[in-house]
Order: C-alpha cells, then structure tokens, then sequence
C-alpha cells in the first residue's frame, strides 16, 4: 500500500509518500520512497501581519499543485494533509485552504498543537528504548514547539507552546513565555526517571548531521551548547558558507538550538537522540492506524 502525507507549517511544507508492508510477525514497515520540501515560510507573514500574503498564497498553491501530481504519479492510494502553527493563526487561512481544496482536491486540515504532539509520539521511539530512563520529544517548529514525555511505560502528557524558530527571529517570545515553558517542564518532570531527549525536526536533524555523529548515537547537551556559541558567533552569510547551510535553515538553526538546548536544561537532560523523524513520518503513521480501524487495509 502507498500513503501520501503533507505537512504545512510555519517554515516549510513537506510531503512524504511511502510504502507500507507487513512483515512476517504482521509489523508494518514504512519504506520512505520521495520526501520534497519547499520554504514556504508562511510564519514570516502570519506572525508579523496576522495573514498570509498574496505572494505567499501564490507559493502554497503551486507547491500543493505539484504535490498532487507527485501524489498522482507515485500512485498513492490514501493522502492525509494538515497545516499547522502559522495556519492556526493566520486569519485568512480558511479562504486559501478552500481555494486548495477547490484546485487540487487536497482536503487540508488546521490541527492543534495538542494534536501535532500526538502524531509525534506516533512514531513510538520512546518504546524501542530502555525502561531505565524517561524520554522527553521535543520537536521545535517554526511557530510552535511541541513536548511529548513518556515514562514508566505509558504517556504523560503532551503539550504545545507558541515558543518557535520563526516568533524567537521576530522577537515575539517574552520572558513570561519563556518562563511559563521552564515551569511546566519542571513541574511535569519531577520525580521521574533520569529523563532523554528525543529531538525531532529539520534543525536537530541538520545538527546531527553536522555532528557527523553514527545514527543511534546521542547528542550531548554539551555539544548542543557549542553548536550554538560558535553558529551564532558568525554573520548568516559566514553559516551559509561555511556550514553549507539553505538561507531558509541558517537562520532559523540558532533560535532552534536555543529551545533545544532551554528545554533540555530544565527537564535536566543531558542527552538528546535524533532518530531522523518529523510530523509527516507521525502523520504516516497515524493514517496508517486510522485506515486498519475502519478495516481499510
């Protein structure tokens, strides 16, 4: 079987079409076949202006256009789409989001940041892991970031703050965001088990990748630390070069690194694992699930 699923959000859009098999103890395996992603950067507009921009409404179109088409090509066979924290926001995503669906026939939905949380824990990494510690997702976004933390064998909450990449380049989080974000994470960590990150996103990914780390190795909180000193030191030009960086990720890997290294700090954990998921891997997944339930598949 052949599944599509496309994430909006606030710095980029992606779509990922991947095969979905069963193996001999009837585990699906999902085998990633294209991942496109395309800057749209629609958080600049909304949290700046409250909408998105002509221009901008433009961009959308076309990509979801060439989205379909992919989706056409590659012969998918179930398709689900959402949009996430600059949609929430935007005041005229409603209209774009009907123009969408009138052109393409892509039904695209505006999720909570609860419900965005959730599809992260979809990809169940914590589970693989050991039971000797307690495991924090964080996954940062360009409008939001979102904490999925699980312990002892279950959930223990998930929950989403508009503390993002793109709001922390336009100085839009304040010291009472900030420390609303540290007093919940202590709060809701104590007395847990000694707690490991799992970062998801394209900046932790961009991050490990610099590393040159092993997949399955963590990263340091130290080493974190020292990514943002020494990135933050030189001019976006300089990143760019030097860390063979996008323009479109460049700017935005400080402020990322920043939550990563601010909420690590606070639920005291001094390691993070990057298992190379985002949004779209959960959104598989969860279209996967929702398909078996109705007796689809």
């Amino acid at each position: 079987m052949r599944l599509a699923a496309i994430d909006i959000g606030s710095n980029a859009a992606r779509l990922l079409i991947a095969d979905v098999s069963i193996d001999k103890i009837g585990k699906p395996i999902f085998n990633k076949l294209n991942l496109v992603r395309v800057p749209l950067r629609l958080g600049f507009d909304v949290f700046d202006k409250g909408e998105i921009s002509k221009e901008k409404r433009g961009m959308i179109l076309q990509t979801m256009k060439a989205y379909n088409h992919l989706i056409n090509a590659y012969g998918v066979s179930h398709t689900i789409a959402c949009a996430t924290s600059a949609m929430r926001d935007a005041r005229n995503s409603e209209d774009i989001l009907r123009k969408i669906k009138m052109e393409t026939g892509l039904d695209i939905a505006v999720i909570s940041g609860d419900f965005e949380a959730s599809l992260i824990y979809e990809n169940h990494v914590a589970e693989q892991m050991d039971t000797d510690h307690s495991y924090l997702y964080i996954d940062v976004g360009g409008g939001s970031t979102e904490l999925t933390f699980f312990a002892e064998g279950k959930l223990v909450f998930k929950e989403s703050f508009n503390i993002g990449t793109i709001r922390l380049l336009k100085e839009m989080v304040t010291d009472y965001k900030w420390n609303e974000l540290k007093d919940f994470i202590k709060l809701k960590t104590k007395g847990y088990k000694k707690i490991i990150a799992i970062g998801t996103g394209g900046n932790i990914n961009k991050v490990f990748s610099l590393s040159k780390k092993k997949d399955g190795k963590p990263l340091s909180l130290d080493l974190l630390k020292d990514y943002y000193k020494e990135i933050s030191s030189v001019s976006l030009e300089d990143r760019i070069n030097f860390y063979k960086l996008r323009e479109d990720r460049a700017d935005v890997l400080v402020p990322a690194l920043q939550i990563y290294i601010n909420v690590m700090r606070w639920s005291d954990a001094d390691e993070i694992y990057v298992p190379k998921i985002g949004l779209v891997d959960g959104l598989i997944q969860h279209l996967y699930g929702d398909l078996l339930s109705k007796n689809q598949i």
